[in-house]
C-alpha cells in the first residue's frame, strides 16, 4: 500500500449505500480515515455493528469482512453527524442520488446534503461530486448553493469537481481502482486536486475533462445507450420466438462478428442506473429544445417489459389449456439483475405486481435479497412446490448449483417453466421427459 499524502488522508463520504459504501471502504483499505455519512439511523447502525448486505467482493474478501476489517483497524466508520465528518476532514465525496417519481427527477436529497455541505465547508476543502446528475447540475445548482450556504468563493476559497460513477454492482471494488475514472472541475485547480484524491483509490488512467458538463453528460449517455441496447433485444428476441429460433443462439452467433456486440434479453431493465438516464436528460433536452423520441420510445418500450413477459406466460398458458387468472405462479430470484441483492426498481418485482393482479397466487425466492414483500417466501421448495408456473427472473448462486432432478420433484406435472435467464436451457430434454413445459425468451 503506498502512502497517501496528508492532505488527502481524511475523507467523508456523503451517502453509504451501493456506491458510498464500498468507495467509502475502498479510500479506507489504502490508509484514509474515512467518515462514512448517512441519514438513516438503521442503515448507520448496522454498518458500524459490521452488517452489510451487499454482494461485493474484492481479492477474495467479501465486503462485510472488509468492513469489519476497517471498522477494527478505525479507519472507517458510519455517522449520522454531518458536523463531526466536516470537522474532520478537508475531503468530501458526495454520491446522494437523484431518485425518479413519475417521470420526474428530486434533487431535494441531494442539493440538502450539499446545502449542510455548504454550512461547514472549511478553507482549502475539496468537493467532488459522483452522483449521476442531470448535465448542467454541479455548475448551475450546486455551486450556487455551496457559495451561498459558506460565504465563500469556489474556485478561490474551495474546491469543487464533478467525477461520474461508472461500476457495476457486485464489481464496485475492482471497478473504482481499475475502470478509468473521469473528471473534471469549475478550475484547473479544483480538477488536480480532484484528480490526486480519486488517485488514491483509482490505480489506472485518470481522464480531465475539458468540463463538468462533459463528464455529466458522457456518464447519462454511457447508461441510456444500454436502456436502447435492452429495448432493441428485446424486439429481436419477439422477432426470433415469432419465427421459432432460440434467441440466445442468435446473439451468440452474431457476437462472433469482430464489431458486433448485442446484449442478451431478460426480464426488464432494474437498478438505480439505466432505468433513470433517460429521465437525467431529458429535462435540459427539454430546455435547449432537442427531440429525443428513439431514447424516449426505447425507455417506454422497456417500462413495459414486464407487461409484456406476463403475457409471454399467459400465452404459454393458454397453449397448455390453462387461464392465468387461476394459476399459482411461483418465481425465483427478485433481485433487479442477476447475482445482486438489490431490489431498487426491481423488473422481477413489478412482474409478481403484475402477476398478483392476474393471479390467485404469487410466491417469490430470492436467497440474498433482504426487503420483506408478502409474496415473498423463504425456501426454493415453497416457491415452486404445487405450481402450475415457475418463473424465473434473476440468477443467485443457489440456483446455479441447484440439483434440477430435486427441482423436478418438486414440480407437478404439467408445470411451466418460463426461464428469463436462460439458465436451465440444457435441460430441455429431461423437462421433457417429466411433462414439464419449458421456455426461455
Amino acid at each position: 500500500m503506498s502512502e497517501v499524502k496528508e492532505e488527502y488522508k481524511n475523507v467523508a463520504i456523503f451517502g453509504q449505500g451501493y456506491v458510498g459504501l464500498p468507495l467509502s471502504l475502498s479510500f479506507a483499505l489504502r490508509g484514509c480515515n474515512v467518515y462514512g455519512v448517512d441519514v438513516v439511523e438503521k442503515l448507520v447502525n448496522e454498518i458500524n455493528n459490521g452488517i452489510t448486505y451487499h454482494t461485493e467482493k474484492f481479492e477474495d474478501k467479501g465486503i462485510r469482512e472488509i468492513l469489519n476489517d476497517e471498522l477494527k483497524n478505525k479507519r472507517y466508520r458510519a455517522t449520522l453527524d454531518f458536523n463531526e465528518a466536516m470537522d474532520v476532514c478537508n475531503n468530501i465525496i458526495v454520491t446522494v442520488g437523484i431518485p425518479i417519481k413519475n417521470g420526474e427527477y428530486e434533487l431535494n436529497d441531494l442539493l440538502d446534503c450539499c446545502r449542510k455541505i455548504g454550512k461547514k465547508l472549511k478553507k482549502g476543502d475539496l468537493i467532488v461530486i459522483r452522483s449521476t446528475v442531470i448535465p448542467g447540475t454541479t455548475e448551475e445548482i450546486i455551486l450556487p448553493a455551496l457559495e451561498e450556504e459558506s460565504h465563500m468563493k469556489a474556485g478561490k476559497d474551495f474546491f469543487l469537481a464533478y467525477s461520474s460513477e461508472r461500476i457495476a454492482e457486485g464489481k464496485a471494488f475492482e471497478e473504482f481502482a481499475y475502470m478509468p475514472t473521469v473528471v473534471a472541475g469549475i478550475n484547473s485547480e479544483s480538477a488536480k486536486r480532484a484528480k490526486e484524491l480519486l488517485s488514491v483509490v483509482c490505480k489506472t488512467e485518470i481522464i480531465t475533462a475539458s468540463c463538468i458538463k462533459v463528464v455529466e453528460t458522457s456518464k447519462v449517455f454511457e447508461n441510456v445507450q444500454r436502456d436502447v441496447n435492452i429495448a432493441m433485444v428485446q424486439e429481436f428476441a419477439r422477432f426470433c420466438e415469432a419465427i421459432g429460433i432460440d434467441t440466445f443462439e442468435v446473439v451468440n452467433v452474431a457476437n462472433t462478428h469482430k464489431r458486433v456486440k448485442l446484449l442478451t434479453p431478460g426480464p426488464g431493465v432494474g437498478g438505480y442506473c439505466i432505468p433513470n438516464a433517460y429521465y437525467y436528460i431529458e429535462p435540459k433536452a427539454k430546455e435547449v429544445g432537442v427531440s429525443l423520441d428513439i431514447l424516449k420510445l426505447c425507455r417506454h418500450k422497456n417500462e413495459m417489459l414486464p407487461e409484456t413477459i406476463v403475457d409471454m406466460l399467459d400465452g404459454q398458458a393458454k397453449s397448455a389449456g390453462k387461464e392465468l387468472k387461476n394459476m399459482k405462479v411461483g418465481i425465483l430470484g427478485i433481485a433487479m439483475k442477476d447475482y445482486s441483492n438489490d431490489d431498487r426498481i426491481s423488473p422481477p418485482i413489478e412482474i409478481a405486481k403484475v402477476l398478483k393482479n392476474r393471479c390467485l397466487k404469487v410466491e417469490a425466492y430470492d436467497p440474498v435479497v433482504p426487503s420483506k414483500y408478502d409474496f415473498k417466501v423463504n425456501s426454493l421448495k415453497q416457491a415452486v412446490s404445487d405450481k402450475d408456473a415457475v418463473m424465473i427472473l434473476a440468477k443467485q448462486k443457489e440456483f446455479d448449483d441447484l440439483n434440477i432432478d430435486d427441482l423436478i420433484k418438486n414440480l407437478k406435472p404439467g408445470t411451466i417453466i418460463l426461464d428469463t435467464r436462460n439458465l436451465f436451457s440444457k435441460y430441455v430434454s429431461k423437462f421433457k421427459k417429466n411433462n414439464i413445459i419449458y421456455k426461455s425468451l
